[in-house]
Formats: structure tokens, C-alpha cells, sequence
């Protein structure tokens, strides 16, 4: 997102608490690029601790892509650590808006905040119900949004990511592991039976809609951001054994809480007012993911 916005001809400054979620290693090799560029400036620091009002002086748009995420360890007590980063925080950032206005505020939301969902691509005016406390988390953050546009005035986008993969993925999640594990000649680790579907989306894509939610939609837009199409978990892994021309092993274990059996997205909405349009197929995005993960792998990451 950064890179992207640098190459627009914008400043940016880059806030994260790289808290230990997962490898810091990973996230300061993707920060080492940026941080060498004369238009970026860096501050690490915690959402709820900084002074968000001095930090927002000037700037014309916010883009809230912090977050705690992660379905499966957002249960139990591991929640007040979710609430804390997800909803808090982005209050508290809300606040800070309210004194320095921004042009606008772009908030990343996920397609979680739907739960199970119907047969069909789900629309944004559909059912909201999240099957995970993180979901609840990020719906929370969506109607906070939603509250200080109508009571402030403030412009917002909420957008809806589905299944964002490519390169720089959380080691968490599926695609990574799934790379990691067959490039190290090591088994898959599969929820449930690997016919369940997800709308996937790649990173280069999200980066696009969310750069059009700028200046483009409604002054309280909420928007799906999807590839466009469903694809199984048993497929995608057909597509990687082809790509890196290696036979896969795979062990399938039940399906944990939270996760829903599929997701699709209507991005009908995001076509019409952002000029949003997914460019890139899975086989192509996979092909870019796996590039970067064979680098990762190499610097023994």
C-alpha cells in the first residue's frame, strides 16, 4: 500500500506497533525498502499509546489497515487483545479525526463480518453475522466508522477485503503455509475437507481498490473487495503443485469453529462507485507469491 502510494507522488507515514503476532524479522524486511525512501516516514508505535492528533496534522487521508487478525485466535481470552487493536484503537483514532479532518478515512474491513454465507456472492445490504469474536471485532470497528460519519460529518469508506493473498501474506495464513510447507518438503495442514470455496483476491488488487476509495463512492461508502470468483482450498493446492512442479502431501483435519464453509463476494457495488475491477487470476498471483516466498525461504525466514 505504501509502495503504491509513494509511486503516486504521495507522503506517507507508516505507523505500526510490530507487536509479535508473528516473525518481526518478516515485517522489517518489508518495511527496509520503504524506510530508504525520502518520502516515508516511519513511526513505531501502539495505536493507543501515541499522540494520533499531532501525528494526523496535515495529513489529507487516513488508511486504518491496523488490526489483531486471525479467526481461529480470536477465542477466549486472547478476545481483550482484539478488542483492545481492533475497536479501542480505532476509536481512538476516530477521535483524532474529528479534531485534524481529514479528506477521508479509509477503514479495512473483512469479509468475516458476514459469517456463514448463502449460495450465492453476498451483497453489502446482506446479513451481518460473524461467526468468530475476531469478525464481531471488525464489524464493531465498521459501525464506529459508520457513527462518526453521521455524527461528524467525517468522509469514510469501509471496504469488505475477501481472502487477500500474494506476496508479503502473514506466515499464519493458508497460502503462505501452504508454499512454506511444500517448498520445505513437509505435509499440508488442511481444515476441514478442502472443498470448502473462498473468493480470493489479490494483494495488487486490494491495493488498487482501496487507492480508489480515495476520492471515489459515497461519503459513507461500504464496498466488497473481491476477485470475483470462488475457488476450492483442494484447487488452489492443485495450482500450486503445478506452479513449483512438486507432488504435495496433504493431512485433513476438522474444520475449527469460526470458519465458514464459503465466501463469495458481489463487488457490483465497488465496480459502479470506486471503479474497482480485480485484474489478476489465481494462477498469475500465486505465480508472484510463490517468487516472493522463495526469497523468504532464503533469507531463512
Amino acid at each position: 500500500m505504501s509502495d503504491a502510494l509513494l509511486s503516486a507522488g504521495w507522503r506517507v507515514i507508516g505507523i505500526d506497533a510490530l507487536d509479535n503476532n508473528y516473525d518481526c524479522r518478516i515485517k522489517e524486511w518489508n518495511l527496509e525498502s520503504l524506510k530508504a525512501r525520502r518520502e516515508f516516514q516511519w513511526i513505531h508505535g501502539d495505536l493507543m499509546e501515541i499522540d494520533l492528533t499531532e501525528i494526523l496534522k496535515g495529513a489529507h487521508f487516513v488508511f486504518h489497515l491496523a488490526a489483531r487478525p486471525g479467526v481461529r485466535d480470536s477465542w477466549g481470552e486472547n478476545y481483550r487483545i482484539y478488542d483492545r487493536q481492533n475497536v479501542l484503537a480505532t476509536q481512538r483514532l476516530l477521535e483524532a479525526c474529528i479534531i485534524t479532518r481529514p479528506r477521508r478515512l479509509i477503514y479495512a474491513s473483512s469479509s468475516s463480518v458476514y459469517g456463514e454465507m448463502p449460495g450465492r456472492p453476498v451483497r453489502e445490504d446482506d446479513a451481518k453475522r460473524p461467526m468468530s469474536p475476531y469478525g464481531v471485532s471488525k464489524l464493531a470497528g465498521e459501525h464506529l466508522v459508520m457513527a462518526y460519519h453521521r455524527c461528524f460529518k467525517q468522509s469514510v469508506a469501509a471496504l469488505r477485503y475477501f481472502t487477500v493473498y500474494g506476496p508479503r501474506q502473514r506466515p499464519d495464513m493458508a497460502f503462505h503455509r501452504f508454499f512454506r510447507a511444500i517448498m520445505t518438503n513437509n505435509e499440508i495442514l488442511v481444515f476441514g475437507d478442502g472443498n470448502q470455496t473462498r473468493d480470493v483476491t489479490f494483494v495488487g488488487d486490494i491495493v488498487h481498490a482501496t487507492i480508489q476509495a480515495m476520492d471515489q463512492g459515497s461519503e459513507n461508502g461500504i464496498y466488497n473487495i473481491g476477485g470475483g470468483h470462488r475457488v476450492s482450498i483442494n484447487e488452489i493446492l492443485k495450482t500450486m503443485e503445478k506452479i513449483l512442479g512438486q507432488s504435495i502431501r496433504i493431512k485433513y483435519e476438522k474444520r475449527p469453529a469460526g470458519d465458514p464453509l464459503h465466501t463469495g463476494a458481489d463487488i457490483a457495488l465497488a465496480r459502479r462507485e470506486i471503479s474497482f475491477k480485480p485484474k489478476i487470476l489465481l494462477e498469475e498471483g500465486l505465480r508472484e507469491m510463490a517468487l516472493w516466498m522463495d526469497a523468504c525461504l532464503r533469507r531463512g525466514l
